[in-house]
């Protein structure tokens, strides 16, 4: 076989030379946005989501009197789903980040965004139940005796917390598909 055979899958481009009219700004994408899916970022977000709401979950499943109140058990359904999905979302951000690939496709980073909103709506709207329930029992009722009220305001500031790294997850891939 002879030299002029082998063709290179790969053909190195040469960069258009620079003029003195126009100068190359390198423009900052979508794609390096640290905190997007795949990224060492998202991953972070991910694991904060997910340490915050089982936090929030084991300090709420160890009071005895939580399923007495609505409110409470809403809490552990919002905070035991927002678990499940950041954690299955952190172990899909370990194997990108392993084999060093994002999440380009439209279809998975519209599910990404439509399941960050579900879960970050149903945690917040559970963490303010939680909290009304909460300012009623100790400050209204004057009833933090019989009850668990340091639990209940640990258990609701870490559902909090946990909307709060989640919110950035949903708008950076909300933003992501308004730009494609």
């Amino acid at each position: 076989m002879s030299m002029s055979m082998v063709h290179p899958s790969v053909h190195p481009i040469e960069a258009p030379p620079m003029t003195d009219h126009a100068i190359a700004i390198p423009r900052h994408t979508l794609k390096d946005t640290q905190g997007m899916p795949g990224t060492l970022g998202g991953f972070l977000l991910r694991f904060l989501q997910f340490s915050f709401a089982v936090v929030s979950l084991s300090v709420m499943a160890t009071t005895s009197d939580f399923p007495s109140v609505t409110a409470f058990r809403y809490l552990v359904a919002a905070v035991s789903l927002q678990s499940l999905w950041s954690l299955s979302l952190a172990v899909a951000d370990i194997y990108a980040i392993l084999v060093r690939r994002g999440y380009r496709n439209i279809k998975v980073v519209c599910l990404f965004s439509i399941g960050d909103g579900i879960t970050s709506t149903l945690t917040f709207s559970a963490a303010c139940a939680s909290a009304g329930i909460t300012v009623l029992i100790g400050n209204d009722l004057n009833d933090c005796a019989q009850n668990h009220c340091s639990r209940f305001e640990t258990a609701t500031a870490m559902a909090f917390m946990s909307w709060f790294a989640a919110s950035p997850s949903f708008i950076l891939n909300f933003w992501s598909l308004a730009s494609k």
